[in-house]
């Protein structure tokens, strides 16, 4: 395992992955080739580790699957400008400005969630009961946020 090989919980194969198709995602500027081979190594990884957790097979392919969706729908909206992506529970987040990409989104698997002002994704695996009344800050509280992507423009220095 070239990229994995530290990892010993699936939490930190999920953080290294982010982090790693941030850099080399190729409308990133990364190239295919290696997005590539990162994501097998992620899957064979995550399933070596899901396997370990004495999970039923029913339960190991689930989370399988689980993991592998939102590596999917991540990997579709992390080179999209000017956005912000949070995991908040079992939800991704996007917020910033999105009106310019919202078609994107949708073909992404996205919805958007008028209440909150922003758009989000949610596996079918999870039931929900209907919307909720809280606010995207109170969901953040009491779910526990991870920033996957900080809305922050790049910005270019001039070199004199």
């Amino acid at each position: 395992m070239i990229y994995f090989n530290n990892c010993k919980t699936l939490d930190e194969v999920k953080q290294l992955y982010k982090k790693l198709a941030m850099e080399n995602h190729p409308d990133r500027g990364g190239d295919t080739e290696t997005m590539q081979k990162i994501n097998q190594e992620y899957a064979f990884v995550s399933a070596k580790i899901i396997k370990g957790e004495n999970l039923n097979s029913e339960e190991a392919e689930q989370k399988v699957r689980f993991s592998e969706e939102y590596r999917e729908v991540i990997e579709k909206i992390a080179h999209l400008p000017h956005i912000k992506i949070e995991l908040v529970g079992f939800w991704i987040w996007v917020t910033g400005n999105t009106k310019p990409i919202r078609k994107l989104l949708r073909e992404a698997g996205l919805f958007f969630a008028k209440k909150k002002q922003a758009w989000y994704y949610r596996s079918d695996m999870f039931k929900v009961r209907k919307g909720s009344n809280m606010s995207l800050d109170e969901i953040k509280i009491k779910y526990g946020c991870e920033v996957i992507k900080p809305n922050r423009p790049k910005t270019i220095r001039q070199v004199q």
